[in-house]
């Protein structure tokens, strides 16, 4: 037996628990891993409150991420004592994921996790930090580099872009912070952020083309704020766009693509391919600070109190990660 969350369905609506669960319940897979931390992102706030139908089995165990150790396996590419990290795939969506004791999983979704971090470390990370890599991987092999102006990161103070922030300060850019909440500037310029812009300067209708000012965008948001700061990106700029906490329209026009060359970079990390996986885990292993990454931490919490902090994180009550202790 071991402790997991656990959503089910049925003619009544959604329930969510902590339950003892049998191993013989755990779903197929070739590789059986025991948790020692996952964590909460937008989308298993999601899942947790049943917010949106995230979830496509029943009964279902969320957490889209997990690190840990290999227990068992039959993957050649893992033997028992590995220790591994797993981001997407499906996992607390179509297959029971991270926010329990143990999963068994395909050990082609599995990467090594990297010598430099322990699992606690990776689950801060988590698939928040680690989809701001691949943003940043997206722009830099695209060809924007820190000669050629400011970068934009938009909901600076969510996982993703305190993640983003740091990973681009690092790497030489000047970095712009756009933020709601105005008592998170000495926050947001510690992890690497030359100047903060109020959130709301984005979040409303604005000209197909404004006033050039981005070499770059990393874009957490969607909606308004996405058009907003693709009409503004210099010529020949990139947005990397990777989420939609404003909402997933994107009511535009072509004119910053066609007039001024900016190219939109769609950025997926469920289901991105290994070699990608690898080298954004290789950025954040290079690039991060650890101690600064101490103050991405919001709360660390155990699997009933996980819940709760399901509901607050969609609340927008939360600023930065989520660590899941899943033995706790």
């Amino acid at each position: 037996m071991f402790s997991g969350i656990l959503i089910s369905k049925d003619d009544q609506g959604q329930t969510v628990e902590v339950a003892q669960i049998e191993e013989s319940q755990l779903p197929e897979g070739n590789v059986t891993v025991e948790v020692e931390c996952s964590t909460l992102n937008y989308k298993d706030g999601l899942a947790i409150t049943g917010s949106s139908p995230v979830v496509r089995k029943f009964p279902m165990v969320p957490g889209i991420d997990l690190a840990g150790v290999v227990s068992e396996s039959s993957h050649p590419d893992w033997k028992e004592g590995d220790r591994v990290v797993l981001n997407g795939w499906g996992v607390g969506e179509t297959h029971w994921g991270g926010l329990a004791q143990k999963a068994r999983l395909n050990g082609d979704w599995l990467i090594a996790l990297p010598t430099a971090f322990n699992s606690r470390q990776a689950m801060t990370i988590g698939t928040a930090g680690y989809t701001a890599a691949l943003c940043v991987d997206a722009l830099v092999n695209y060809g924007i580099t820190p000669d050629q102006g400011e970068i934009l990161v938009t909901g600076a103070t969510g996982g993703v872009g305190s993640v983003a922030v740091m990973l681009l300060a690092k790497a030489g850019f000047k970095v712009v912070a756009a933020t709601g909440k105005a008592s998170e500037e000495a926050y947001l310029k510690g992890l690497g952020a030359t100047d903060i812009i109020e959130r709301a300067s984005l979040a409303e209708k604005g000209k197909p083309l404004q006033k050039e000012r981005w070499a770059g965008v990393v874009d957490a948001v969607g909606s308004h704020t996405l058009v907003n700061a693709c009409a503004q990106t210099r010529y020949c700029g990139a947005v990397a766009a990777c989420g939609l906490a404003q909402g997933a329209d994107f009511p535009s026009t072509v004119m910053p693509f066609i007039l001024r060359g900016v190219a939109l970079l769609g950025v997926d990390s469920v289901m991105a391919p290994k070699a990608r996986r690898m080298a954004a885990w290789e950025r954040l292993a290079r690039d991060l600070d650890l101690n600064a990454l101490e103050d991405v931490i919001a709360k660390e919490v155990g699997l009933a109190d996980a819940i709760p902090a399901a509901a607050e994180l969609l609340e927008g009550k939360i600023r930065g990660r989520v660590l899941v202790d899943v033995n706790k």
